[in-house]
């Protein structure tokens, strides 16, 4: 892959289509892996890319560069607000962890998958085995719904719309929230995303150009941050 500027391209966004029926308590697994194995994700020859990051918020504007390794590692240069440094890396490490190839074995080889009902998001699956207690939805070989517990957190996402890469989606719009495992109870305020890819070549890698984010804050307050990542360029 060389590292001459190219001209990225973007797909337009997708809604996620009807998905068919399937009888509660049915083995699902799959449907499942049919979902899991459509999302986008770098091939093995991934070598990373770079280019210059712009982060905005309350008409504050703050520029710099930024690497993303083949070892997914995010570097970011230029930036000397620390927090709005740190906020940077995490996005650009936060999608690069997603875009890693895992085997569904290696994934959910210990995992069951049980259909549960089908509601306007898509077919409940639940999941049995090492997973157990996390739940998901599926539609239209999209994930719709995530409800995992991590690191005593339960995280649930909806997702909303899709990027069509035309090797795997990406989710272009969808929200996020914690909970407390026990008891339900929010843990901070819901995040919305609407995050555009484009492709650095014809067939790739594809990789996050901007992500608007609207985070709910404490007295009811909403933040909404601008990322975007512009002169996108491979590196060789």
């Amino acid at each position: 892959m060389t590292s001459a500027p190219l001209a990225p391209s973007a797909a337009s966004p997708s809604p996620i289509g009807e998905g068919s029926p399937v009888a509660p308590g049915s083995d699902c697994t799959a449907l499942f892996r049919a979902a899991y194995e459509n999302r986008y994700t770098w091939d093995a020859g991934f070598s990373g890319y770079g280019g210059r990051c712009v982060w905005e918020r309350d008409g504050r504007r703050l520029e710099g560069s930024f690497r993303v390794g083949a070892d997914l590692k995010a570097t970011v240069e230029g930036i000397e607000d620390e927090a709005v440094h740190k906020e940077i890396a995490g996005q650009l490490w936060e999608v690069a962890i997603h875009r890693v190839r895992r085997s569904f074995e290696q994934t959910h080889g210990e995992n069951t998958f049980t259909a549960g009902d089908t509601d306007a998001v898509g077919l409940e699956v639940i999941m049995g085995g090492k997973a157990a207690g996390d739940r998901y939805r599926i539609k239209n070989n999209v994930v719709t719904m995530v409800h995992r517990h991590i690191h005593g957190t339960v995280v649930t996402i909806f997702t909303t719309a899709v990027t069509d890469t035309g090797a795997g989606y990406l989710s272009r719009t969808y929200t996020s929230r914690s909970s407390d495992p026990a008891t339900g109870a929010p843990r901070g305020g819901e995040n919305a995303y609407t995050d555009t890819f484009v492709a650095l070549a014809a067939e790739g890698p594809w990789v996050l150009a901007e992500r608007l984010l609207e985070s709910d804050q404490p007295g009811g307050a909403r933040v909404s941050t601008r990322f975007a990542f512009e002169d996108l360029r491979p590196l060789a």
